[in-house]
């Protein structure tokens, strides 16, 4: 199989697991809020949820990927701008966002979407050790090591935005 058709392989999994959250209207805001470098939070939850489907693939790890695919959108759905200390009233531990968000994130990914207990434990435990108690799952692990690869990327500006759009398009293969 072809680089190429391994990227359309994974574009159609985050398609098929992913269509409902990346068009709803709150996680659609991430567009609004910066991870790291130039990144918003929707395209860096992408790069994430795209980065363990590769990684559970290469280590055969037979994860769940609709769950690997939801849980890594939803890892950092807590719809504030963290790098605005105490003026977004989302932000509530403004110096300590690496250690609260993982539960913002949960309360509103819990209010807004149906979760199984996989996606519930990615989301809360994917920036161990800061959050002490490790995954449970390997959807969770997987997604914690996504998570630092895309995030020491995008913070080395190695890993530069790519999608200049409100969306993805979800008619075609667009990048």
């Amino acid at each position: 199989m072809t680089r190429e058709e391994k990227r359309k392989k994974i574009r159609e999994i985050l398609k098929k697991h992913g269509h409902e959250i990346l068009n709803s209207h709150s996680f659609l805001k991430s567009h609004g809020f910066i991870q790291h470098g130039d990144m918003s939070v929707y395209e860096h939850s992408v790069n994430v949820a795209d980065r363990a489907l590769r990684i559970n693939r290469f280590l055969h790890a037979k994860c769940s990927e609709r769950e690997l695919v939801r849980g890594a959108l939803l890892h950092d759905y807590f719809l504030y701008d963290w790098h605005i200390d105490g003026k977004d009233k989302g932000n509530i531990h403004p110096k300590l966002h690496g250690f609260f968000h993982p539960s913002t994130a949960l309360k509103n990914a819990n209010r807004d979407f149906i979760l199984t207990d996989r996606e519930k434990d990615i989301i809360k435990k994917h920036m161990w050790p800061l959050t002490i108690v490790p995954p449970l799952c390997r959807e969770a692990w997987i997604v914690t090591l996504a998570d630092k690869y895309c995030s020491t990327m995008e913070a080395l500006g190695l890993h530069r935005a790519r999608i200049k759009v409100k969306y993805i398009d979800m008619t075609d293969d667009a990048e």
